[in-house]
């Protein structure tokens, strides 16, 4: 009887343990929230329709820069409005770097549809092309130059956070090595398809530079709201494509997620359904992969 009482204290004691592990871990998952339980979009940077992008509209902007150089030149104005010149200087070894850019603290509403949003981080002093926060920084716009040692490398000029218009690179010898053109953000180079031109009622963008995909792509239905949304990469999809289900209203409601390769040319990976919703949002499938 002693060795059975024995026994019994000891299995007693480990099930207290186990129990003991365990608990904490019950209380962290009922404060998780699973972002998969409904597929109800509640982003309110995520585009409900279709952007005011018309790359036949660049004769009109053409010119505007026309009737904007007749008038006085206005010291730091750029695009209609107001700016702070800034620069950025670093040091390393016997190689100096300095970046002059000038930003806007005002119109701080960034394009939902636009990948790469360039801001000065006032607090880390460096500038930045994603994420995007308004308390810690501001957009450029207005003229951009780097130089490596007083030798120009690079210049451009940004519109709102967006590269905009003719950018150069150069190499240390001030020989011309790359040349590419943007509009808002958008290489010039993109495709554009529609369902009606005359309405302007746009079907997909496809980002093109180089000739190779590069940066997000939208498809939308006839009647605005957002299809499809993905990124590419060097003309190769990469990380979460999203399908959407056509609802009313400005909600959102995820179809179906496929996981793509991370980064570009993994040839061994292989993409996969990540989940599934409704019409409703309710989750009907998920692979963690």
């Amino acid at each position: 009887m002693y060795v059975i009482y024995q026994m019994q204290r000891k299995w007693g004691i480990l099930l207290v343990l186990i129990l003991s592990q365990m608990t904490p871990v019950w209380a962290q998952e009922e404060g998780v929230v699973d972002p998969d339980s409904s597929g109800v979009v509640s982003n309110r940077m995520l585009p409900t329709s279709t952007p005011i992008l018309l790359f036949s509209d660049r004769d009109e902007e053409v010119k505007e820069k026309k009737k904007q150089a007749k008038k006085k030149e206005r010291k730091n104005f750029y695009f209609g409005e107001r700016t702070s010149r800034n620069v950025i200087r670093t040091s390393f070894r016997d190689q100096t770097t300095v970046q002059l850019f000038n930003t806007t603290q005002r119109n701080q509403k960034v394009d939902a549809y636009i990948r790469d949003i360039y801001w000065y981080d006032s607090r880390a002093k460096a500038i930045k092309n994603r994420n995007f926060d308004p308390s810690r920084g501001y957009l450029l716009h207005g003229p951009y130059e780097k130089r490596i040692n007083d030798v120009v490398v690079e210049s451009g000029m940004y519109y709102y956070g967006t590269k905009h218009g003719r950018w150069m690179t150069f190499d240390g010898k001030s020989v011309l090595v790359d040349k590419s053109y943007f509009y808002q953000g958008w290489p010039r180079e993109s495709r554009i398809t529609y369902y009606n031109r005359e309405q302007k009622a746009i079907e997909r963008l496809t980002p093109i530079e180089y000739d190779l995909e590069e940066g997000n792509y939208y498809h939308f239905f006839p009647g605005g709201q957002v299809a499809v949304i993905g990124e590419y990469r060097y003309g190769e999809r990469v990380g979460l494509w999203t399908e959407f289900w056509e609802s009313k209203g400005d909600s959102l409601v995820r179809k179906r997620e496929i996981q793509y390769q991370p980064t570009p040319f993994m040839r061994n990976f292989r993409p996969f359904i990540r989940a599934e919703w409704d019409k409703e949002g309710n989750l009907i499938y998920r692979n963690d992969g």
